[in-house]
């Protein structure tokens, strides 16, 4: 790699995406499946919750709308920028920060409720998806939750890198009881039949 291409996975990859245009992992609007979620009879009580890899925000400030004590992360400098403005234009109190999501511990260790998962897990290396698991548990209060939209599309390569539901049971069985694991209903039309919405519950 030189330094005009940095490793499609590093900040500076991620920056530069965001900087040519509207990224397509960005929806324009919360995750379906989230909205769902919070309008059900199984909505969680309100809470601190981290938004992991937030992106422009749009599933933190959906959060941070109904009542949940925000922080969003993500390492893009384009992406925390675009997220700050609309909180200041929404006059919301969310917490930003501009960190990688593995340097989180062992500073913000045990301190959320939930954990909000969309496009984070998909963006990582897989060879991190143990470290993840890891980093989610130790981030949680004991039985908090993470709350997770699973890309379980079955293309090859990534950045989005698919997962499978058996995937997901081996990786976070040791650290949750998964409490419900199902394919997503209401996916936006690019994605139906490619989602998976889970609950996880740390042990």
């Amino acid at each position: 790699m030189t330094a005009q291409t940095p490793s499609p996975l590093s900040p500076a990859a991620w920056e530069q995406r965001y900087q040519a245009g509207t990224p397509r992992w960005d929806l324009g609007q919360p995750a379906p499946a989230f909205q769902t979620l919070l309008a059900s009879a199984y909505a969680p009580r309100v809470g601190s919750a981290l938004v992991l890899g937030a992106g422009r925000g749009h599933d933190a400030i959906f959060f941070a709308q109904r009542g949940f004590e925000v922080t969003a992360v993500d390492f893009a400098p384009s992406a925390i920028q675009a997220l700050e403005a609309q909180t200041q234009a929404q006059n919301l109190n969310l917490r930003l920060l501009e960190r990688d999501i593995f340097d989180l511990v062992p500073e913000f260790a045990g301190q959320f409720a939930y954990a909000i998962e969309h496009t984070c897990f998909c963006a990582i290396a897989p060879s991190l998806r143990p470290a993840y698991v890891d980093l989610v548990a130790n981030l949680l209060t004991p039985g908090g939750e993470l709350l997770a939209v699973f890309f379980t599309h079955r293309r090859s390569g990534g950045p989005p890198f698919g997962t499978t539901p058996a995937e997901v049971h081996q990786l976070f069985e040791p650290h949750f009881e998964i409490l419900s694991l199902d394919p997503i209903a209401n996916s936006v039309p690019s994605r139906q039949g490619e989602e998976h919405f889970g609950r996880l519950r740390r042990r």
